[in-house]
Order: C-alpha cells, then sequence, then structure tokens
C-alpha cells in the first residue's frame, strides 16, 4: 500500500510538528525538477559515510555463535513433530536436545 503526501500550504495543529517546526522549514523551496535531475546518490556523494554506517549496521542483531546449527531436511512421522510442537515455543531446540540425548551426545 503506497502512502500519498500531499503538500501543506499552512500549518495545522495536531499532525505531529509544533507551529515552531513549521516556520522553521516552511520557507525552503520546492526542488526545480533541473536540481532533481542533478542529484546524486547518497552513498555516491558520502561514500565513506555509507560505508561507516553499514558496518554499524551489521554489528545489530544477534552475535555470531562459535558452533552454528546446521540446517537439515529431514523428513519425520507427523504424531513426533506433533508430540514436540504441542509443548509450545522451543521446540525445534528440544527436538535437538532428544537427538543428542539419543546419540549419546
Amino acid at each position: 500500500m503506497a502512502i500519498k503526501y500531499t503538500k501543506q500550504d499552512e500549518f495545522k495543529p495536531g499532525r505531529g510538528y509544533s507551529k515552531a517546526d513549521w516556520d522553521a522549514v516552511s520557507d525552503n523551496p520546492e526542488l526545480t525538477a533541473e536540481q532533481l535531475a542533478e542529484a546524486k546518490p547518497f552513498r555516491e556523494v558520502f561514500p565513506d559515510l555509507a560505508a561507516g554506517m553499514d558496518k554499524e549496521i551489521a554489528k545489530r542483531g544477534r552475535p555470531t555463535l562459535e558452533q552454528t546449527k546446521k540446517p537439515v531436511t529431514i523428513r519425520l512421522d507427523p504424531d513426533v513433530v506433533d508430540a514436540f510442537k504441542s509443548a509450545g515455543k522451543g521446540w525445534q531446540s528440544r527436538m535437538n536436545d532428544a537427538l543428542r540425548k539419543a546419540a549419546g551426545i
């Protein structure tokens, strides 16, 4: 679903900004077609800053583990899967623990 933005010609309260905010930016003219045509991508204008941002974004999320899990495809009887799923979230970890125990690991 696309969001449609419309230009406002006057301040209207209750839209998430104050009259002072409106006054601070209301004198900015719209860009012309020529100015838009000359615009360059952020990464082209500020390559070092963009690279730094990429590094910071890459730091987010779960930290890497020493030993990661290996994805596999396995066919199991439906009642076995249902038994583990019926106990709620974490059923895959419980199944992994049961397999480790059965393998003597």
